[in-house]
């Protein structure tokens, strides 16, 4: 497939001024423009669309979209994109359908403008990312969503997981909480690793109990959070925080199964902040992820990368803090209020 580089080499010019005509900005003339637009033809590329106004396509590469932060953020980043006369093309993986890899080579003949990622193999260690290497290789900007690995360039648009995590830990000591258990996604994800080692910090700090049997890591779900809490519930914690929402309703059921009763017994903090949230019996405690802030920034590093093709090269990570909404599903630690500490 041809590349910005092969334009820019047949007609003589630099990519930054390939990516300016392409995407309309000034300091092009109309003559080089034309160039531009007829070598993209001659080697297969969307002169045509372009030349006409049609809005360019940008690849939305998202997992099962029963996760509703994932739905938040493909309405958000849709907004900004079509803002910026960008067409958003939703492309879902999942276990049964479409992997990653084969979405992204049907993704890769349509030509987008570039790709922004909500989730993928580039946020777990150990994975492979020879796809991402392959992006980069074919110059398309791309956009990754929360943590990636360290050693893949491109924009992270991120949640400030370690601070989010302390977050929620402060407000459960601030309630007497002392034995904390952790229900964490797979232990090779990096956003759970930073929020697993913001929370050992700040129970180090604060002198606080995180025993290694209270901390489960698991899969991101309901199923997957009811039934790693099932063992948790037995391990003697007044308080429970987990990397989901999904995961802490799923830990709300398997508790209340157990007898225990939330808050009462057992305060559960999850992670997000569906829509939802609020309807829930008890509505949950939560840590909200800034999904309309980190849209319009996700865009806004797509569009700077179209401009100049030398930002492809760089690895630059966007932290946005997160909020703690506390609702009914935390309160005050049980010994606490029978005044036995």
């Amino acid at each position: 497939m041809a590349t910005l580089a092969d334009v820019a080499q047949r007609v003589g010019v630099s990519q930054a001024t390939v990516s300016r005509a392409i995407n309309g900005k000034p300091g092009v003339s109309d003559r080089t423009r034309q160039a531009i637009l007829e070598a993209m033809r001659e080697l297969g590329m969307v002169g045509d669309s372009l030349q006409r106004g049609t809005p360019r396509q940008v690849a939305l590469v998202a997992p099962d979209l029963s996760n509703p932060i994932f739905a938040a953020f493909v309405t958000a980043i849709s907004t900004y994109l079509a803002r910026n006369n960008m067409l958003p093309v939703l492309c879902t993986y999942t276990l049964t359908g479409a992997s990653e890899s084969s979405l992204l080579e049907m993704v890769l003949k349509q030509q987008p403008t570039g790709v922004i990622f909500l989730a993928g193999r580039y946020d777990t260690e150990f994975a492979d990312h020879s796809d991402y290497a392959m992006l980069r290789e074919r110059r398309l900007p791309t956009v990754f969503i929360n943590a990636a690995a360290p050693h893949l360039p491109g924009h992270c648009v991120m949640t400030d997981d370690a601070v989010g995590t302390r977050m929620a830990m402060r407000h459960l000591a601030s309630q007497g909480h002392t034995r904390i258990g952790l229900l964490l996604g797979d232990p090779h994800h990096y956003p759970s690793l930073i929020k697993h080692e913001a929370a050992l910090a700040f129970a180090q700090e604060a002198g606080l109990e995180l025993p290694e049997e209270a901390t489960a890591w698991t899969t991101y779900g309901f199923e997957s959070g009811r039934d790693a809490a099932l063992r948790l519930g037995e391990q003697g914690i007044t308080a429970l925080l987990c990397a989901s929402d999904q995961l802490a309703l799923g830990a709300i059921r398997a508790l209340k199964s157990l007898g225990l009763s939330v808050p009462d017994d057992v305060s559960v903090i999850g992670y997000d902040d569906s829509p939802w949230l609020p309807y829930t019996s008890p509505a949950l405690t939560t840590v909200r992820q800034s999904v309309d802030a980190m849209s319009r920034a996700a865009v806004a590093a797509l569009l700077r990368c179209t401009e100049d093709p030398a930002l492809l090269d760089v690895r630059r990570d966007l932290l946005f803090e997160p909020e703690l909404v506390v609702r009914e599903s935390t309160g005050i630690c049980p010994t606490w209020r029978s005044g036995t500490e």
